[in-house]
Formats: structure tokens, C-alpha cells, sequence
């Protein structure tokens, strides 16, 4: 008798289109074993095992007529966000969104088995200032507001007595090559290249200058994908949560040059500047390089994350965590930085984002 086959599990991806949901989508597709329904303001284009939903979720009605469908799901990957002008006004959406989800399906999907949770280091106040380094999973909490941490405490109340379990996953800056999103670093660095050689200019660091020689760590998009669908189907990661960093460590004054030269630009001693006021007026620059180099026709505001950029730049302070507590649970996957930009710039120029 052949074996019975296992039964197939259906994800369902809460912020499919931004940079983490975009590269989760394409790992489970890969991994074969996968059903996928991917939830967004945006919706998307169907594919193969792939069904894209279109939904407001702050909208309870909306998510109970949508999600509330969605009755063969097995597992949550939640990686919405939704970005306001303070963290105050960060909580009551973003913690809204998570409870409209995770009510709903916990009602209507009787074979749940898992709530995956994308959060980040905010969680040990690396927003705020300078904090201990590296930060680990059981570090003290910080004054709130902070809506990580209210997320994590509703999905640990929820989870009570329930038989499914919950993930946190907390990655250091995630790059990738997905657009329109208001956090892609990658992508940014990618077009202030290409737009600073267009007007003849090498490429300065834009950030402060004590941040030149912090020590910072990146996450790449794909290896987060990875240790997402590692955390939320092995027992022993239930009811945990694990900082997910690619491995190594990094300056900006020795991985910025290098940067530069993969656009055939010098690079010059930094420059401080607000991204998000230089870049107000490139628009007609960005539509002008579209046209020349014969590019896909992208919208600046679709590859413009400046205020991200700004404030990513600006860490005049180290900022980095403690990432063995995923490898004693097994997963030992790793990313060298340096590669992992040069990778999303040549993915860019190969999909005719950037000439």
C-alpha cells in the first residue's frame, strides 16, 4: 500500500505585497507543499496555488466577509503594517489589524495550527536611541507606546488554552527587492545611486555622521522567508521568538564604497542630508532616466522609501542582536550582507527597475 498522503497545508500571508510577505509568497510556492492565500490593500494577480484577496483590515465587516471564508487555513503569516506620524498612533491600527485577523479565523478555521508574528527591534527600543547590545528575546521590556509589544501580548492572551501556537519573528532592517513599500532600504540606495550619477554627483552617505561607523546588521527578505516557515512548523519553536539577523556585522564607512562600485560610481566622504527633502524635486530626473534607458515605467513613489532611508541612516548608535537562540532551535541559514545588496541591485537591473 502506498503511503497516505500528508494533508496540505494552506497559508494564509497577511501583507502578501510588501517586501516580507512578497518573499514568503514566493518561499512557500517553492517548497511545494503549500496552498497560499495572500491578503492586502492592493490585492494581486493570481498564480499557480496562489489566490490574492483584496481587503481593508481595519475594516471588522470587511475581514469577517473575506477571512471569515477562509476556512481550510492552517497557518497565519502575519506581516501587515500600516505607518503613522508618531509610535502612539502606530498602536491603535496596527494592533487592530492583527485582532480583526486572528478573531476571525480562529473562528472559522477549525484546523489552525499556527500564528506566525512579524515584529522587529522595536521591541527592544532600537527606534528610540541607543540600547543594549546585542538584544536578546528576553530582555527587559521598554516604556509603551509600542505595538509590537501590545500585538505579541494579544496573540499570547488569544493563544491560551487554545491547540494552535504562536511564532515571533524579529529581523533587524529586511531587504528585498519588492516595490511600493514605505520600508525597502535596498531599494533606496539602488535609485539614490542611479539618481546621483545622473547629475554627475558620487555616491555620499546621506546619514549622520556617527552613523558612518556604527555596527549594524541587515535581514535579508528571503532568509527571513525561510526561518519564518522554519519557526511556524517545528514543535519545539512553539509559543517562542527568535531574532533573525543574516550572520554578519557591518560599518557603513566599509560596506558603502563597495555599494559604489557596483554602479561604476567613486563614493566621497558622507554628506548629511534629509533623503526625503533632496529627493523632493527628482521626480522629472527618475521619469527622465525611465525614458533614456528604456526602464519599466515605475512610479517614483513606488521605489521612494526616503523617510525609511532617513531614519535607518541615522543610527548614530550600534544596533544589532543576538541571533543564537534560532540556531540552538536549528535553523542555520546564513546571508553575507554585502552580497545580499548587490544581489537585489542586480535583480533590480535585470527586472529594468534601474539601467
Amino acid at each position: 500500500m502506498s503511503p497516505r498522503p500528508l494533508p496540505r497545508k494552506v497559508a494564509l500571508v497577511v501583507g502578501a505585497r510588501g517586501v516580507i510577505g512578497t518573499s514568503l509568497v514566493s518561499h512557500l510556492v517553492e517548497l511545494g507543499d503549500w496552498d497560499v492565500v495572500g491578503l492586502s490593500r492592493r490585492g494581486g494577480v493570481d498564480q499557480d496555488r496562489v489566490r490574492h484577496v483584496q481587503v481593508d483590515l481595519l475594516d471588522r465587516d470587511d475581514v469577517a466577509a473575506t477571512v471569515g471564508r477562509l476556512t481550510d487555513v492552517t497557518h497565519v503569516f502575519y506581516a501587515a503594517y500600516q505607518d503613522r506620524a508618531t509610535w502612539a498612533e502606530l498602536v491603535q491600527p496596527n494592533l487592530t489589524m492583527l485582532t480583526n485577523v486572528v478573531d476571525v479565523i480562529t473562528e472559522a478555521a477549525p484546523g489552525l495550527a499556527h500564528v506566525s508574528l512579524m515584529q522587529g527591534y522595536k521591541v527592544y527600543g532600537a527606534h528610540l536611541g541607543p540600547f543594549r547590545t546585542p538584544a536578546r528575546q528576553d530582555d527587559p521590556p521598554h516604556l509603551p507606546p509600542e505595538f509590537n509589544v501590545d500585538q505579541q501580548a494579544y496573540l499570547e492572551g488569544k493563544q491560551r488554552g487554545s491547540a494552535w501556537t504562536w511564532s515571533a519573528l524579529r529581523p533587524s532592517v529586511v531587504c528585498g527587492s519588492a516595490l511600493g513599500n514605505p520600508m525597502n532600504l535596498a531599494v533606496s540606495i539602488a535609485v539614490l545611486a542611479t539618481i546621483s550619477k545622473a547629475h554627475g554627483v558620487p555616491l555620499r552617505f546621506p546619514g549622520k555622521p556617527g552613523a558612518w561607523t556604527s555596527i549594524l546588521e541587515m535581514t535579508d527578505a528571503g532568509l527571513l522567508a525561510e526561518a519564518t516557515v522554519w519557526a511556524a512548523t517545528t514543535p519545539a519553536c512553539a509559543n517562542q521568538a527568535f531574532n533573525i539577523t543574516n550572520g554578519d556585522l557591518f560599518r557603513w564607512d566599509d560596506l558603502w564604497p563597495r555599494l559604489a562600485a557596483f554602479f561604476g560610481m567613486e563614493s566621497a566622504p558622507p554628506l548629511p542630508l534629509s533623503l526625503e527633502q533632496a529627493m523632493a524635486d527628482k521626480e522629472e530626473t527618475w521619469d527622465r532616466l525611465v525614458q533614456e534607458h528604456g526602464l519599466l515605467p515605475t512610479p517614483f513613489a513606488d521605489v521612494s522609501s526616503w523617510p525609511f532611508a532617513d531614519f535607518v541612516l541615522s543610527w548614530d548608535y550600534d544596533v544589532f542582536a543576538d541571533g543564537s537562540k534560532a540556531r540552538r532551535f536549528g535553523f542555520h541559514r546564513h546571508v553575507r550582507t554585502e552580497q545580499m545588496f548587490l544581489d537585489i541591485f542586480e535583480d533590480l537591473r535585470s527586472r529594468r527597475i534601474i539601467p
